[in-house]
């Protein structure tokens, strides 16, 4: 979107000088001939940036520029004056200005400035897009015909800016879907912001969203803002919609349908542009009935709903999933890890009740533990591996197998030890219990 600017000057030429450049460079410009209409101004329309003389009779541009960051923090300022020195410009910046120049000033060196502080806004917005996605984006792996057919839905939906529904059991992988649309759409460069209601008090919910002002509450020492407008032009994700608190439903659905938000303790609506993603692994449907869940909200969300296949109807992407689990397990540790043939197939015989979640988890905990990179069936838990049992190390002699047999766990207890302490010989000898030279002769007995 188009930025939006409001020029401060109570000198008419130079208003007009000013506005017009801007207006030809492609920003939209509006005006005010000094602070208290400028402030009314700012309390009734979001701007991105305010460009204010500071000597103004009324309401001056260092009182103005309080008055907005207490009510607008997301707005940038540039303050003008032609009674300027290094002094005032110090501390305009201090106070929140984005930037401070001096009267009579070159219109393309103002331009570059303007420019320069929404390029900024832009880094700051991919950045929050950045932290949210940090650790969580990952591929959506698979090849079945249920997963085929869900990429290719995603593709489709990616393009367009309607609210979506996405629902499916604990596991499955709602929020890589949802991270998915969002960085196939036009949306892709702007922030992807994340909220999670279930981990939130429903109290605190509101102000998570929505944002407070200072005083609003016991607590609230400053203006706050909220989920909805760390996103806009961007993408916001509802995650857990379905734990949602009756009361928040009803804010929520005005919120979708004007496009608009009102922060706690505020008294102007404030204009949004933000898409909503939802997920949740409830039955929304079945909610409404049980009066869990507003009638209204639900059909207003499910715009496009989207239905992620559990693990059990998608068994042919096991493998490819446990494959890039591997990979990504032994990266981090320098191994390279591999199934035996009897281990692949028990997994993909397994039903996953915690689908793609539970697998990870799964493989995560063997590769931690298991003696070698080479995955064997016992490595696996009980529930996979099924009645199966270890190898017995058999030999004519009775005491012989025995003592080949302690040996044997006694070299796999230490191996675990050191590949769960990173090779680190001090720790390792802690968690088995022996001394740092007991844990050096035992490496010399065993070639470790």
């Amino acid at each position: 979107m188009n930025p939006q600017i409001l020029v401060v000057e109570d000198e008419e030429i130079m208003r007009v000088t000013v506005v017009d450049h801007l207006s030809r460079q492609g920003w939209r410009v509006d005006e005010a001939a000094n602070g208290l209409d400028a402030l009314k101004m700012a309390e009734e329309k979001s701007y991105d940036l305010v460009l204010s003389d500071i000597r103004m009779p009324g309401l001056d541009g260092e009182k103005l520029l309080g008055k907005i960051k207490e009510t607008r923090p997301g707005t940038d300022v540039i303050l003008m004056t032609a009674h300027g020195n290094t002094d005032n410009a110090v501390a305009c910046l201090q106070q929140g200005a984005a930037d401070y120049i001096l009267k009579p000033f070159n219109l393309d060196d103002l331009s570059f400035r303007v420019q320069r502080i929404f390029s900024m806004r832009e880094i700051k917005a991919r950045c929050v897009s950045l932290e949210n996605c940090c650790g969580q984006r990952q591929p959506l792996i698979g090849t079945s015909v249920a997963m085929q057919e869900l990429l290719n839905l995603i593709s489709r939906v990616s393009q367009t800016d309607s609210t979506v529904l996405i629902q499916g059991e604990s596991g499955v992988g709602k929020e890589l879907v949802a991270a998915a649309i969002h960085y196939e759409s036009r949306r892709a460069d702007k922030p992807y912001v994340r909220v999670n209601c279930a981990a939130i008090p429903g109290n605190l919910l509101e102000s998570e969203l929505f944002g407070h002002e200072k005083g609003s509450f016991t607590g609230a020492d400053q203006t706050t803002v909220g989920k909805f407008e760390l996103a806009d032009q961007g993408t916001l994700l509802l995650d857990e919609i379905g734990d949602m608190p009756l009361k928040l439903q009803v804010k929520l659905l005005r919120v979708l349908q004007e496009q608009e938000i009102e922060r706690l303790g505020g008294k102007q609506p404030i204009r949004i542009n933000v898409r909503v993603l939802c997920a949740t692994n409830k039955d929304l449907a079945d909610e409404v009935k049980k009066g869990r869940f507003r009638e209204d909200l639900f059909y207003r969300l499910q715009v496009i709903p989207i239905a992620v296949p559990p693990l059990r109807e998608r068994s042919g992407d096991v493998a490819e999933l446990t494959t890039h689990f591997l990979r990504q397990f032994g990266e981090k540790r320098g191994l390279s890890f591999s199934l035996s043939t009897e281990a692949a197939a028990a997994l993909n015989n397994y039903s996953f009740p915690g689908n793609v979640r539970e697998l990870r988890n799964i493989l995560e905990r063997v590769t931690v533990l298991a003696p070698s990179p080479k995955l064997q069936l016992w490595d696996l838990p009980p529930e996979i591996r099924g009645k199966s049992t270890p190898p017995v190390i058999e030999d004519e002699r009775p005491e012989v197998s025995l003592a080949a047999a302690v040996a044997e766990a006694e070299k796999s207890c230490i191996i675990r030890a050191l590949r769960k302490t990173g090779g680190n010989k001090t720790e390792a000898a802690e968690l088995l219990g022996i001394s740092r030279k007991n844990l050096w002769e035992k490496m010399k007995q065993y070639a470790l």
